[in-house]
């Protein structure tokens, strides 16, 4: 339940801070004081749509935070990690968040840049996971938040749950889900003989090709170097003279110059011994160049120009290169891409002389399971079928008590078109169920999204929630412009019936008939009122000689009349056993 709200700066509430109870409260104000400022607030905390100009007037950024009381909440039995969760506990789990003792706080964030930031508990969450988390916690109903009830697949969970079946649903679901995983498999497989064929042998062709080439990863690379080498062999082979020459081949090369150098030195060292470590310096360079002079020749030695290696060479990188064209990445690849894709095509070529095998089995097993769904489908219809028809009676009997007499409510289960089983079942079953009803006697049944009326609608969700009262487990419910176009004994119809879904749940109402009001159990008052500034609106508290006032000018229009004063206090004391003061 909601225990408190704290708004700030939002439309035209500069600061309120509101306690909610359990039980029943009415929020009441004159005709645009703000009423549905509060709610908006509420929706806004929720996870509904926000503009800047939700923003009040000269402020940067409105907040609105909440505190609801969790309560016990019925288990989830099977529900496995991939499940969708089914209660706000299981929704708070799986997202890492603790409550405080049940409670949890919501805050919500929006700047005059547009941009908005939530958190749950001190974890900032998206828009989306705010809306996600709220929907176990409030529904709200008006003219404008009627989704659940215009939203034809919405009715089948009405239905499913007064007919007591959640959980041989989730199960059928499960079940679907196995059987739309088998099929997809199945499709991947069945494709024509034809594709099948010219298929394998492209993948034979590829791994025959690849395998007849004995590739060796990285023979590529080694191959260009050879080839640079053997290419250039004349220019290579100059050069390497060229060294030689220059190093040895003469006496007046590097070498015996060097030579010389070095014999100059040792002696030097006997007429001056702080020249040895320079002589042993030279000595280190001599026999380091001494030895890069006899690689330089025996490199020359291993220098001989073979056409035919050159030849051979050129041919096998021409041959990698067409290879490499064909099943690497580009034509600039790699020799180990040529042979990751014959691995590739050989488990694919394998897996192909499975597939008939492997067919029939998906076969075998998507055709035990289609039976097994379809049983448990016809199951699921019976009950619903049956439920349908208490759930009609249930409803439409409210309805007559609540203004609507003569209007017919029908919960229409029809059976979904086609001849195949699979065309047949959803996830859900076999029925597709919408909510009919026709306002008068001798008027045909229409879907209930065509009507108009924001308080039909919400009469029509009142007398819906009535019946599901043992069933569901929201904890708080607003209803918006309940009382439209009623009056008189109707309106305390809607009270009575408010009054006693609010036994086990919070329900918060704005209306404007104070026949209704009678019924709560706390009453708020949104009032209006100038500033300096401007225009606020004010979120109060009223009981006592305060509440009496209240329901005076709901009833006339004048708080302080005596006669109106009178009224309301013995329209509270006629009520407070079913819900007044």
């Amino acid at each position: 339940m909601l225990e408190d709200l704290t708004i700030k700066n939002f439309a035209l509430i500069d600061s309120a801070a509101v306690e909610f109870k359990n039980g029943f409260t009415v929020l009441s104000g004159e005709t645009g004081a703000g009423k549905s400022i509060l709610i908006g607030a509420l929706s806004f905390l929720l996870g509904g749509k926000a503009g800047v100009d939700q923003i009040r007037t000269g402020s940067d950024a409105a907040e609105v935070s909440g505190t609801f009381y969790l309560g016990p909440e019925p288990a989830e039995p099977g529900r496995t990690d991939d499940d969708e969760p089914g209660t706000s506990s299981a929704w708070l789990d799986l997202h890492g968040i603790e409550t405080d003792g049940g409670r949890v706080l919501l805050r919500r964030i929006l700047k005059s840049n547009g941009k908005s930031s939530a958190w749950i508990q001190s974890t900032p969450v998206t828009r989306a996971d705010l809306s996600a988390f709220s929907s176990f916690l409030v529904d709200i109903h008006g003219q404008h938040e009627h989704q659940s009830l215009l939203h034809v697949p919405e009715h089948r969970k009405y239905l499913d749950s007064y007919a007591g079946i959640d959980d041989a649903v989730a199960g059928f679901s499960t079940l679907y889900k196995q059987l739309a995983a088998l099929r997809q498999r199945l499709a991947k497989l069945s494709v024509s003989d034809d594709e099948r064929r010219q298929k394998r042998e492209m993948l034979d062709f590829a791994v025959k090709e690849i395998d007849g080439a004995s590739l060796k990863a990285g023979e590529d690379e080694e191959l260009e170097a050879e080839e640079t080498k053997l290419s250039s062999f004349e220019k290579l082979y100059e050069s390497v003279r060229s060294i030689n020459g220059t190093l040895s081949d003469s006496d007046e090369s590097v070498m015996p110059v060097l030579k010389r150098l070095r014999n100059e030195t040792t002696k030097i060292t006997d007429l001056d011994g702080a020249l040895a470590g320079l002589a042993s310096r030279f000595e280190n360079v001599f026999f380091e160049l001494s030895d890069i002079t006899e690689e330089f020749k025996n490199y020359e030695q291993t220098l001989v120009f073979d056409p035919a290696r050159l030849e051979a060479v050129q041919d096998r990188l021409a041959q990698l290169f067409k290879l490499k064209k064909k099943y690497a990445s580009s034509a600039a690849g790699t020799v180990a891409e040529v042979l990751a894709y014959g691995e590739k095509a050989r488990t694919e070529l394998a897996s192909l002389e499975n597939d008939s095998e492997e067919r029939s089995k998906l076969e075998s097993s998507s055709r035990e399971l289609e039976k097994t769904i379809y049983t448990r489908a016809k199951v699921l219809s019976a009950a619903r079928k049956s439920a349908a028809l208490k759930m009609s009676g249930a409803v439409g009997k409210i309805l007559g008590s609540l203004g609507m007499k003569g209007t017919v409510f029908s919960v229409k289960v029809a059976e979904k078109p086609g001849t195949q089983v699979e065309q047949k079942c959803d996830q859900y079953g076999m029925d597709d169920i919408e909510f009919l009803i026709s306002a008068n006697p001798g008027s045909p049944l229409l879907p209930l999204a065509k009507i108009a009326s924001g308080g039909e609608l919400s009469r029509v969700m009142l007398a819906i929630k009535t019946v599901l009262a043992d069933t569901d487990a929201m904890q708080t419910m607003v209803f918006d412009e309940i009382d439209t176009g009623v009056g008189g004994e109707v309106a305390v119809a809607v009270g009575s019936h408010l009054k006693n879904l609010a036994v086990n749940r919070q329900i918060l109402c704005i209306t404007h008939l104070a026949s209704i009001a009678v019924y709560a159990d706390n009453q708020i008052k949104i009032e209006k009122k100038s500033v300096e500034n401007g225009t606020r609106t004010a979120v109060l508290p009223v009981t006592g000689d305060a509440r009496i006032s209240e329901i005076a000018r709901m009833l006339s229009g004048d708080p302080s009349s005596e006669e109106s004063l009178k009224h309301a206090q013995v329209m509270l004391e006629k009520y407070a056993a079913a819900g007044g003061r």
